[in-house]
């Protein structure tokens, strides 16, 4: 069974850094791509940055140069490295697995990410 966890959100100033984390578990070889969503206030779920397995990490326009996506394998764990953080960024982050499908279709609980002005 597939299971992602997310933690590491919190509450930061506009300008400072935050590092999210995704343990997974229960992922088949045949996983196509991990990435992260997000979804802010009353807005709808955004792409936020994700990785195939054999492609270039990819991030979406507003991130570009402030996030990092990356893996630990022996850890089972995915990151997001999030800098320059801006009160856009506010939002639910989710964790995202694309299994034995291009479509992602296992999603975590969520972590709230919250930068204030």
């Amino acid at each position: 069974q597939v299971q992602l966890v997310e933690a590491g959100g919190g509450l930061v100033q506009a300008g400072g850094s935050l590092r999210l984390s995704c343990a997974a578990s229960g992922l088949p070889s045949s996983t196509y791509a991990m990435g992260w969503f997000r979804q802010g206030p009353e807005k709808e779920r955004e792409f936020v940055a994700g990785a195939s397995r054999s492609g270039s990490p990819v991030y979406t326009d507003s991130v570009k140069g402030r996030f990092t996506i990356s893996r630990d394998n022996a850890k089972n764990t995915m990151y997001l490295e999030m800098n320059s953080l801006k009160p856009e960024d506010t939002a639910v982050y989710y964790c995202a697995a694309a299994v034995r499908s291009v479509q992602y279709n296992y999603w975590g609980q969520g972590t709230q990410v919250t930068v204030s002005s």
